[in-house]
């Protein structure tokens, strides 16, 4: 495989082959309680990337400098400054999203996500492919997230935007279904984006599998 189809393969990985949510089912607890609206998913995608990827840059850096008999309090204390400064740029800029996400922000110091990556990848691996690890789980958390946050919103909520000016009114209240606002509503769409990814990922799997057995028969 040559070096950059391997980078490619490292960026694209979080998407789909080890999507954060869908596939490796890690930090679902802080993702399904934000996703009542696009507003909230959006900023969580892009505050949750943001840690993700200067944590993986510094733990990059230093992986041959930190004892592995420190490295766990190490990796926190470097994800909990990002985290602050998440923190801080909300609560002083975009104080609605900071409010809306509350308890959460503070909680990305121990998403499983960000510490099983700098763990598993940024402590082992150079700094231009930690970066790209980064980007690729980060964004690939972020379009579920977004996902998620579309659905629920729009039929628990029947707006689109809510909490922002560009605020859309789209189903009428007597058609909105309020379970969608819970975290049974939640739950139930992410199941169903996460059967929909597996039955795609059948599917790849049996084409590919009628190619190799129509290849061996030629």
């Amino acid at each position: 495989m040559s070096e950059k189809s391997n980078k490619l393969k490292i960026f694209i990985n979080g998407f789909l082959r080890e999507n954060p949510l869908l596939v490796l089912n890690i930090g679902l607890c802080s993702s399904l309680g934000v996703t009542t609206s696009i507003f909230n998913g959006i900023g969580m995608g892009v505050g949750m990337t943001f840690v993700l990827v200067m944590s993986e840059i510094v733990i990059s850096i230093f992986r041959k400098l930190i004892p592995s008999a420190i490295r766990l309090p190490v990796f926190i204390t470097v994800i909990a400054a990002f985290t602050t400064i998440v923190q801080l740029v909300l609560n002083a800029y975009v104080e609605s999203l900071y409010n809306a996400l509350g308890v959460f922000i503070p909680l990305i110091v121990v998403n499983c996500i960000i510490m099983g990556r700098v763990e598993a990848f940024a402590s082992k691996n150079k700094l231009g492919d930690s970066i790209l690890d980064g980007l690729g789980m980060g964004i690939g958390y972020t379009i579920v997230l977004v996902g998620i946050s579309l659905i629920r919103e729009l039929l628990g909520g029947g707006t689109l935007f809510a909490g922002t000016a560009f605020k859309i009114e789209v189903l009428p209240e007597a058609y909105r279904i309020g379970i969608f606002n819970s975290a049974p509503g939640g739950f139930l769409v992410f199941g169903i984006l996460a059967a929909c990814l597996q039955a795609w990922k059948q599917y790849q799997a049996n084409k590919e599998n009628q190619k190799s057995i129509e290849g061996g028969a030629q």
